[in-house]
């Protein structure tokens, strides 16, 4: 079957604010999030605008996690109130969201190529059963290009290293044309080339005017790429501009007895293994 003539690609529908889009693209107010009426995560109030990246830090089941499940929809509010793209979230609703997991396990010999697996992030605008069009083509190659990937698009899958795979699912994310994009510890085992063409794309993604919400214990990274940092530790100790977040004080009151450096250029955490 030939492919349909291009066509322009279909606005997804804006849910605007009455602000008329100028307002947070994520905006939480006293927010509370529980499994099974034990509460994991509470008193959040932050806002994400436009062109932000926002870094979620804290120790091990201090609530990043349990905030990510609350953006994409997947754990409802027990209190307080959560706004993405100026109205209230709906569980279900992932329109203009794009989510890149901490670990997705792949088989290795399975037979599927790079640009493939980026492919999939356009099935929800051509559906499982028709045929990708030249405005599909089109997205999968800038987010090949955005990724720095565009070298191993025919390459299988399972051949490439683990941070070319990394830097493949977040290519296959950005080929839905995200608005909002959340990350769960996205470098994670990545040496310093994969490691600098990810802050590459992000610092990209910024200047679109995507909104970034990523998970890190990584505090130099918060420090090169992030405008803002929540820090948490089951409630939120502190959210603002990074450099107003990032201080001993507040990284105490996160971590509690862990040892904390800080000093002009970075701020360290010791002996912290996420």
């Amino acid at each position: 079957m030939s492919d349909p003539a291009p066509e322009n690609e279909p606005r997804p529908k804006r849910e605007r604010g009455d602000d008329g889009g100028t307002g947070p693209v994520v905006e939480l107010i006293n927010a509370a999030f529980a499994y099974e009426g034990v509460m994991a995560l509470d008193h959040v109030t932050m806002q994400a605008f436009a062109g932000e990246a926002v870094a979620l830090i804290g120790p091990n089941g201090s609530g990043k996690s349990t905030l990510l499940r609350g953006l994409l929809g997947l754990l409802p509010l027990a209190d307080g109130s959560l706004k993405i793209f100026g109205h209230q979230r709906r569980p279900g609703v992932t329109e203009g969201i794009g989510y890149l997991p901490q670990q997705e396990s792949t088989e290795p010999n399975f037979p599927i190529s790079l640009r493939q697996v980026v492919m999939m992030g356009r099935y929800r605008r051509i559906g499982f059963w028709r045929f990708a069009r030249a405005i599909d083509r089109l997205a999968v190659n800038e987010a090949l290009e955005m990724t720095g990937l565009t070298a191993r698009a025919s390459a299988r899958f399972g051949a490439l290293s683990g941070g070319q795979q990394q830097r493949g699912l977040l290519a296959r994310a950005l080929a839905a044309k995200p608005r909002l994009l959340l990350l769960d510890e996205p470098f994670n085992g990545l040496d310093q080339p994969n490691r600098a063409a990810l802050l590459t794309t992000l610092r990209e993604l910024k200047m679109r005017g995507v909104t970034i919400v990523v998970t890190t214990h990584d505090l130099d990274l918060a420090r090169d790429v992030c405008d803002k940092v929540l820090l948490l530790a089951g409630t939120q100790v502190a959210f603002g501009a990074t450099d107003e977040v990032l201080t001993l004080e507040n990284l105490q009151g996160a971590f509690g007895d862990v040892q904390v450096e800080v000093d002009e250029h970075r701020v360290v955490i010791p002996g912290h293994d996420h």
